[in-house]
Formats: C-alpha cells, structure tokens, sequence
C-alpha cells in the first residue's frame, strides 16, 4: 500500500561543522535554488577537511559528460599524509542524483546560470557535502544596490545609537 516517496529535502542542510564557506557568493550572485550534494575524496582530503582546512573562494561546478565537477576547490595537503597525499586543487565529483544534476545542466545551458558551492560541511553522520547553489550573476549596478544598502544599514545603526 505504501508508495515509495522521495525524502523532502530541508532547506536548511544539517551542518554539524562547516569546514569552508564561500562569502562572496551571496554578493556575486543571486542565489535561486539550493542544494545538497556529497564529493568524493581521498582519505588525506577528509583528514584535511576535518582539520577545517580548504577553501572554495573561487571555485564553481560545472556539468560534464551526465556528472558535476567541483572545479578549482583548494583541500591543502594533510600534514601528516605521505606519498600518498592528493593534488590539493584537482577536480572533484559531486555525488548528486540523475534527476538533479540533468536540471543543473538544462539551467546552465539554456538559462546562463552558475553552480556556485556556498560551503563545505560535515553533516551529523560525518559525511562531507557541499551546498550547492544555482546562482544567476549580478552586474555591477546589482553590486552597488547591495553595498548602498549595506552601507545604509550600518550608518542607520549608528545614528540610532547615538541619538539613543
């Protein structure tokens, strides 16, 4: 009788420990859809990782060949690690489902959007992910409307204190 249904996915992604967080993406970008997605990594990316090292300030994922690619996300190498360690800028695949990744790649193609990582976490089960974002870039008049606000903010937050 029961039918099988998909998991609904939690808009806020259980985040036990964030490791990298990518804070110019919000700035860059107007963020529309966010997602979960694993990577897979070498056993001295993970130790890494959970020493809270790496970085995803410049990186961004592409589709290629029915797979997404974390391109240009820097994991150093683990301290520890021997001749064994990982090349810490190579590409990683991000473990998605056929259906996701299938509209990744028509709103890439046909729409002109981004896959932008927001951040690298572990989640309770101790599980690397990466929130993934489908991101539409913002020109600089964009950019100047949020430093306008920004600024305003802060000047607004300044006066209030000062006359009480």
């Amino acid at each position: 009788m029961g039918s099988i249904m998909a998991r609904p996915v939690n808009p806020e992604f259980e985040k036990t420990k964030v490791v990298a967080e990518n804070r110019r993406a919000r700035f860059e970008y107007f963020i529309e859809d966010r997602y979960e997605a694993g990577i897979c990594l070498t056993g001295t990316e993970v130790k890494s990782l959970r020493f809270g090292e790496g970085s995803i300030a410049e990186s961004y994922a592409e589709v290629k060949n029915g797979e997404v690619w974390l391109i240009n996300s820097n994991v150093p190498e683990f301290s520890h690690g021997n001749r064994n360690n990982h090349v810490p800028k190579r590409p990683r695949k991000l473990l998605l489902k056929e259906r996701q990744i299938a509209k990744f790649h028509g709103a890439v193609e046909r729409k002109g959007m981004t896959l932008v990582p927001l951040s690298i976490y572990f989640n309770s089960r101790g599980r690397a992910k990466v929130e993934l974002a489908l991101a539409k870039g913002k020109n600089n008049a964009d950019k100047r409307g949020v430093m306008k606000d920004r600024d305003w903010k802060r000047d607004k937050a300044r006066i209030m204190k000062e006359n009480g």
